[in-house]
């Protein structure tokens, strides 16, 4: 494959978006581990060790750091207790649970505490003793999506992404995979351990073959038919690289493993003439994906330089000599076929490798003859990265190996002449040991030889700036495949500049509009907080970021309250009560709220006094902002001012309405929940006033294609409520303290680990102080409407995407609070995940 670099376009194909390293202290020291691992999760956590060289015991500690990429300086460092130094680190497909397994053979299991990121505990692990593991992977769960980049241009999103059919490495009782893990070990053992429902751990060790040989590389990968594909090679690149086939199963309450050979292969450029001694050993070892165990990676290498094949397994048909044609011809396809490895590509001779990154978006070549539509020729996810010792990255076409990308790393300059030749003898240059593609592959984080972690950004149409426009297409494309997947979207961020902003989330926007309605509800949440993400990212939007919040709560809100209802009757009616509200409140559209409460049974809105009590803080926000809303009316012509988007929004002020409505029957149960007020005059029923002006609002945007002007009666009235009422003040959301608005004007960011960096110079944050609470005022719990003081004493945990905060124990026992708790105890109600916030956060 020869190399064509990308010339010309705006930018290039990859730079770095920010550095964190470690601070250096006299007594103890972060060093990089030898061999040093990182591993990246589909909720953007980074997990790399390090050892931690104490100089006064002159022994290492095993480290296992994790990181969110949007707070990198917030490391969680854990003590990982292995004796020997970590060979492996694997995410789950949920990126809640993260495998470390060591140079002796053992394998330990971390999970998050309390579903917090910045908190982590072992739980579980197996053993072989005194065995170094080489190779480790989670059990495949069964689900694979493929990904259709030729048809990003479809209108249904399942003509982009589609479920393939893939069985699980295991089933249980009923179809359900069964979690657990495989490992290969040095000495040619496979292990694997099976997860039961009631957290037991079966574990079984088997030789892979009868002929056990050293295992110096190994990968492993899965079929569609649930068996596990292994690839071995003993490091010398005159031995074949062997594959062979597991399968699992449990047998009478132990795990059972079978292996069987597969055809093996030797490395083209060992039978190369040209080549033959040159490259003596095998440095990477790696199927192209975890469900590809048809395409391998192959990299040899000495001292100084690298190659790099490709490798396909192929059914090919055996010829049948002429002489058996005529005695029995072969008929139809009944000739007999065999497995066989085909080179698919190889590289020219290259600078020496030093790490391997391979791309985690499942796009599904249809044309797996490289011949690839020309739009998506540089669709960042086809790609994988090589790192080399110069402290270049190239990036090169997962399957033709030719050239997409490169970055010339700080201590390599472009070479030109001869004095890079020196160099090299001169020094080690800094050059990244491990390397990961972010899941949507546009960005690539690396560790290198002092432990310092570089987050560079790949370019979504990779330099080629054709048109800003396929730019915006690919960007839009992977949003959309993070809102199915349930993936972090943060990588996408990280592309997205002010002026593109808008065009995003109209195009998310319509792009959803599409679905079906079944789908619609599905991501109705999700599709809020990526757009309150996008937002985030410009100053003439930065307001709406206030309202995508606010309508996340009221969605939430909405349900819980709406679950609690219980029909009177056993024998239910088809409808729950809550879908009946919803077809009552929209059916009578009468402006007085008594009229409107007439038709409801209102016998299905009975619950307990402490119930209610309980709800009265929610209750509150629920009334403090309609009258903010129905106050802000007048002068709606600032859509600079948060709550604006809700004034033409009629499905949220159908909500808001559903809501008033409820409230007023249960004030009727305990008078003590309703929503506190502080009017001028004793005698105003101040519910049904603002239920009769949020009617009227709600009218003249309840159908989307028909919104019409609030009528000058309406605005009068509205002008007249600061008179009648005292107008409430709304506490938005914190100003977010991440990394990705600082880095939107293409600056390098230098980080140090554990230190946060000043909430410097950032154009956008200035504006949006007018919403914000400056330290030392009263903090709130953004998600039980509680207040916690100026100076909290209570342990908080903060949303690590929209930085909401809240209590990390309720304070509150009552069965609806929990029912509302349980909406955002795993992550927030945008989807972010929660992290632990130190005491005094204030």
């Amino acid at each position: 494959g020869g190399c064509s670099l990308p010339r010309g376009g705006p930018g290039p194909a990859m730079d770095l978006a920010y550095v964190c390293e470690w601070e250096k202290k006299p007594k103890s020291d972060y060093c990089p581990s030898i061999p040093l691992v990182c591993a990246w999760s589909c909720r953007n956590l980074i997990a790399f060790t390090t050892d931690l060289r104490n100089e006064e015991e002159k022994d290492l500690t095993h480290m296992v750091h994790i990181i969110d990429t949007e707070h990198p300086w917030d490391v969680y460092s854990i003590n990982s207790g292995h004796t020997e130094v970590i060979t492996c680190l694997e995410w789950d497909q949920s990126g809640s649970r993260l495998l470390s397994a060591d140079a002796d053979g053992h394998i330990k299991c971390w999970s998050m505490t309390d579903h917090l990121a910045n908190s982590w505990e072992n739980t579980v692990g197996s053993i072989v003793e005194g065995d170094p593991v080489v190779a480790l992977s989670w059990l495949h769960n069964g689900v694979k999506l493929a990904l259709h980049v030729e048809k990003s241009g479809a209108s249904n999103f399942g003509e982009k992404f589609s479920r393939v059919k893939f069985s699980p490495s295991l089933t249980l009782f009923g179809g359900k995979p069964m979690e657990g893990w495989i490992a290969v070990t040095i000495s040619g053992l496979v292990t694997v351990s099976l997860l039961k429902p009631n957290g037991q751990v079966l574990t079984s060790t088997e030789s892979l073959c009868r002929l056990r040989c050293r295992v110096a590389l190994a990968d492993v990968a899965f079929t569609g038919g649930g068996n596990i594909v292994v690839a071995t090679s003993d490091g010398s690149s005159t031995s074949p690289v062997q594959f062979y086939k597991v399968c699992v199963s449990v047998v009478n309450e132990k795990c059972k493993i079978d292996t069987e050979i597969l055809p093996s292969l030797f490395m083209r450029c060992t039978t190369d003439p040209a080549r033959k001694d040159k490259y003596p050993a095998i440095t990477h070892l790696k199927f192209l994906a975890r469900d590809m165990s048809e395409q391998v990676l192959l990299c040899a290498s000495n001292q100084n330089s690298s190659i790099v094949e490709c490798w396909s397994l192929r059914k090919e048909g055996l010829p049948v000599n002429n002489i058996f044609q005529q005695i029995s011809p072969v008929v139809g396809d009944k000739q007999p076929m065999i497995l066989k490895w085909r080179i698919l590509s190889a590289t020219n001779d290259l600078d020496r490798v030093s790490a391997v990154a391979l791309p985690k978006l499942p796009i599904s070549l249809t044309n797996t003859d490289l011949k690839v539509a020309n739009d998506t020729k540089f669709f960042p996810g086809l790609g994988l990265a090589l790192a080399f010792h110069d402290g270049s990255v190239h990036i090169v076409h997962r399957l033709s190996l030719q050239m997409m990308a490169v970055f010339y790393g700080s201590s390599s300059q472009r070479p030109v002449d001869e004095t890079i030749k020196r160099q090299r003898t001169a020094g080690p240059l800094v050059h990244f040991k491990a390397m990961q593609l972010s899941w949507t592959s546009l960005a690539l984080a690396g560790i290198d030889s002092h432990g310092k972690l570089s987050m560079l950004r790949i370019s979504p149409s990779m330099g080629h700036g054709l048109d800003m426009n396929m730019s915006l297409r690919h960007l839009l494309f992977l949003l959309e495949y993070c809102m199915v997947t349930g993936y972090d979207w943060w990588d996408i961020l990280l592309h997205v500049q002010p002026n593109m902003v808008q065009n995003l989330v109209e195009k998310l926007h319509e792009e959803y509009m599409r679905q079906n309605a079944a789908l619609q509800q599905v991501l109705s949440t999700r599709i809020v907080a990526m757009k309150a993400s996008l937002c985030k990212l410009s100053s003439s939007t930065i307001a709406r970021v206030c309202d995508y919040h606010a309508k996340l709560f009221l969605i939430a809100i909405s349900c819980t309250l709406k679950s609690l209802l219980r029909p009177h009757f056993l024998n239910t009616p088809d409808k729950s009560p809550g879908d009946r509200l919803t077809e009552i409140c929209s059916k009578i559209t009468d402006t007085d709220i008594d009229k409107v409460m007439i038709n409801l049974k209102t016998e299905e809105f009975v619950l307990d006094a402490p119930t209610l009590q309980s709800l009265q803080q929610l209750i509150q926000w629920v009334g403090d902002f309609v009258l903010y809303l129905l106050a802000s009316l007048p002068n709606q012509g600032s859509p600079v001012r948060p709550g604006h988007s809700f004034l033409r929004d009629g499905a949220s002020l159908g909500m808001f309405r559903e809501l008033m409505v409820v409230i007023r029957i249960w004030g009727l149960l305990k008078p003590s929940c309703l929503p506190v007020y502080t009017a001028t005059s004793d005698t105003q029923d101040s519910m049904s006033l603002l239920f009769r002006l949020l009617t009227k609002l709600w009218l003249c945007c309840r159908e989307e294609n028909h919104i019409t002007e609030p009528d000058d009666t309406l605005i009068d009235e509205c002008c007249l409520l600061p008179s009648q009422l005292l107008i409430p003040n709304i506490d938005w959301l914190p100003i977010n303290d991440g990394i990705i608005s600082k880095l939107q004007n293409k600056q390098l960011v230098r980080l140090q680990f554990g230190k946060a960096p000043g909430l410097v110079g950032h154009t956008v944050s200035s504006q949006f102080d007018a919403f914000v609470r400056a330290p030392g005022q009263p903090k709130i719990d953004h998600l039980r409407r509680l207040h916690l003081g100026a100076y909290p004493t209570e342990e908080c945990k903060s949303c690590s995407r929209c930085g909401c905060v809240t209590m990390l124990k309720s304070p509150n026992k009552v069965t609806a609070v929990k029912q509302w708790e349980q909406r955002w105890i795993k992550n927030c109600l945008c989807g972010g995940l929660w992290r632990r916030m130190p005491l005094s956060y204030s």
